[in-house]
């Protein structure tokens, strides 16, 4: 029998350089480090907020983030509202993300949610979104989920 109760736990991803993905992901989102290891080869962050373990990196990835290959297909954190959103756009900016489209796009044609899609400097693709605010915005593509093919 399937559990009864269940929701994501932690998510782990793969970079190349442990400092430079833990600089952009606790600008960015704004984790805490809740633990790390530095030790050659076995280097790794356990990252979160209000306690509660969020995302982990593992320095185990010699080359950055495959599309063609199996496996993730892109995270995606929600928040409140399109407000916040537009604010971790700034930040996102101001790190230099690479963005799949130029700011705030609905999830698709006509969608009241939203967000910005972006890169981490692994090329791992991400998502920040509310659940409202990009009424009357233009989709980038009308023919597919926006997040489905950046």
């Amino acid at each position: 029998m399937a559990p009864t109760t269940l929701k994501t736990g932690h998510v782990g991803l793969n970079v190349t350089d442990l400092g430079r993905s833990l600089d952009f992901y606790t600008r960015v989102f704004g984790f805490e480090v809740m633990g790390e290891g530095r030790d050659e080869g076995r280097e790794f962050a356990f990252l979160g907020r209000g306690g509660e373990l969020v995302l982990t990196l593992w320095k185990q990835s010699g080359e950055g983030f495959r599309r063609d290959t199996a496996g993730l297909h892109h995270l995606s954190f929600q928040v409140e509202t399109v407000e916040e959103v537009r604010e971790a756009e700034a930040l996102l900016r101001e790190a230099g993300a690479d963005f799949a489209y130029d700011g705030l796009v609905p999830h698709g044609e006509g969608a009241a949610s939203g967000g910005v899609f972006f890169h981490d400097p692994d090329g791992i693709r991400l998502e920040i979104y509310a659940p409202t605010g990009t009424e009357g915005v233009r989709a980038p593509v009308a023919s597919a989920p926006t997040c489905g093919f950046f």
